[in-house]
């Protein structure tokens, strides 16, 4: 049984106070010792927070005196690296500054030498300009003496024979022109003898010179190709996806396709004319198809290469039968063919080759040569033309090699030979052959050369024989193939005109763009003449 005993209010408040104060004091101690811990444990970790600290500094100073020693190294080396340098850089300089300096001296010991013999040639020349004016005045003195002397004996002959002087200048007068008579004559008689002997060969040349006036119409021909486009969209379709269609075009005709601004066409580019031609008949039948694509293209140009071929050989056939030259090698007559593709200055070369088969024979027939075989060396003239792209050598070697590889008459071969004077003909029919070429391509309009062109050069090509000390003056003839320079007979003497021809062709090589060949030829005459009264 619980007992309880009643306890004053006043004993339960001071046993309340005197718990909370046993409670706080408890408490204060308690956190006391806590503070006590905790300081003992932040000393404790403070300490070792600064020995790690020092110990991070001490490394840190190794590290940076190691970082330092080695940055001092490197800079020591670069140091080393760059003086090196700059010593061979020094030494190199100094090197090209004594080569200078020698080079300088060299000079100016070579001018210190020139300028003495300058002086010297002066004081040669000073002395020889003082012997010449006192040579000039002794002769001027012993002039007028001479001059003296002949008045006196004039004066004396007159007075002794009677006579005036026009009286005595008739009779010397009468006299030698009495003795001459008999000369004069002989020398006509021989002059016409010679003349005989060489009327047949100066007719040939005359006719010759003569035929080279011609001047009949000609073909001319542009090396331009064209292809006209219905609508420009088809320049797309050409060039194709990533551009196939005209990497196969190009690559199967070796030609390059030029598209560009220029409205509904495109231009072919080529130096092969068969390859160009080959390439525009097969873009006009593609274009014209509408199919266009690698393998199209390939089937068209097997296809134009092969009517090509055949176009080629019945162009020859052609040219053959046009000029009845008679039996030829097939391989010549394909040839014949190939010069229908191929042009010099926008002339046609089959064209003219046959227009210089023509005249040759017409000039053969006048003066009574071989009419057949001067067309025949006309027609064949250029033959080497078809293949000079494809062989080395010029077109005058390339033709004489084919003519001697099919067993064409010598004539023939002298011929293309010597069209272009690289050789001396040795037959009329190579000199007829050389008119012929003359004429079908050197006159004014025949080749794609304009009139104020051509005016120009033949003004230039007077003007440079003109330039030249002691000449007279100078003409252009035969639509500038030839220029014919007179020099003056005082100036120049007889071995002196080779050095001037010489001088001119050397002059007209340097500075004047020309077809074919420039003959220059030098005239130097003395005439004396005299007015009878």
């Amino acid at each position: 049984m619980l007992v309880i005993l009643e306890v004053p209010v006043a004993v339960w408040i001071v046993l309340i106070v005197v718990g909370l104060a046993l409670g706080v004091g408890a408490g204060i101690l308690l956190r006391a010792k806590l503070f006590e811990n905790n300081l003992a444990k932040s000393k404790a970790e403070a300490s070792k927070i600064l020995a790690d600290a020092e110990k991070i500094l001490s490394n840190a100073d190794e590290e940076a005196n190691k970082k330092k020693k080695e940055s001092i190294l490197e800079a020591k080396e670069e140091i080393a690296l760059l003086k090196q340098e700059t010593e061979q850089e020094i030494k190199e300089r100094k090197s090209v500054v004594v080569e200078l300096e020698n080079k300088l001296n060299a000079r100016e010991e070579t001018l210190d030498r020139r300028s003495s013999n300058l002086d010297h040639r002066e004081e040669l020349l000073n002395a020889k300009e003082q012997k010449i004016d006192e040579k000039k005045n002794e002769l001027e003195q012993q002039n007028n003496k001479v001059n003296e002397v002949l008045r006196l004996q004039e004066e004396k002959l007159v007075e002794i024979a009677s006579l005036t002087k026009e009286e005595a200048h008739q009779i010397i007068m009468d006299n030698v022109r009495e003795s001459m008579k008999l000369e004069i004559a002989n020398y006509i008689k021989d002059e016409e003898e010679k003349a005989k002997l060489e009327v047949r060969a100066k007719a040939k040349n005359i006719l010759a010179l003569a035929v080279q006036k011609y001047a009949g119409e000609t073909a001319q021909e542009t090396t331009v190709s064209t292809v006209s486009l219905p609508i420009d969209e088809m320049k797309g379709r050409i060039i194709g996806r990533e551009g196939r269609n005209i990497r196969a075009i190009e690559s199967l005709t070796g030609v390059d396709l030029i598209i560009d601004d220029t409205p509904e066409a495109v231009v072919l580019s080529g130096f092969d004319p068969i390859r160009r031609e080959i390439a525009k008949k097969s873009l006009e039948i593609l274009v014209s198809d509408g199919r266009i694509h690698p393998g199209r293209i390939e089937e068209v140009v097997e296809r134009c290469r092969l009517d090509i071929e055949q176009t080629i050989r019945e162009i020859g056939e052609d040219a053959v039968f046009k000029t009845g030259i008679g039996k030829i090698h097939p391989d010549l007559i394909k040839l014949l063919g190939r010069l229908n593709f191929r042009t010099s200055y926008g002339q046609n070369v089959l064209k003219h080759s046959i227009e210089t088969a023509m005249l040759a024979g017409k000039l053969a027939s006048e003066i009574g040569e071989n009419e057949i075989l001067a067309r025949r060396a006309g027609l064949l003239h250029d033959i080497g033309k078809a293949v000079d792209h494809e062989i080395e050598g010029s077109h005058v070697e390339i033709g004489v090699e084919l003519a001697t590889k099919y067993h064409e008459p010598k004539e023939v071969i002298d011929a293309i030979a010597s069209h272009h004077e690289d050789v001396a003909p040795k037959s009329i029919i190579a000199v007829l052959v050389a008119a012929a070429d003359a004429l079908s391509s050197a006159r004014p309009g025949a080749r794609s050369d304009s009139l104020e062109n051509y005016v120009k050069r033949l003004e230039n090509l007077e003007a440079i024989s003109n330039s030249i000390k002691g000449v007279q003056s100078s003409y252009a003839i035969q639509a500038g193939r030839e220029v014919r320079v007179i020099v003056n007979p005082e100036e120049v003497d007889d071995v002196s005109t080779f050095s001037i021809a010489r001088q001119i062709k050397e002059e007209i090589e340097a500075k004047l763009q020309y077809p074919g060949t420039i003959k220059v030829t030098v005239i130097r005459e003395t005439r004396a003449t005299d007015v009878a009264k």
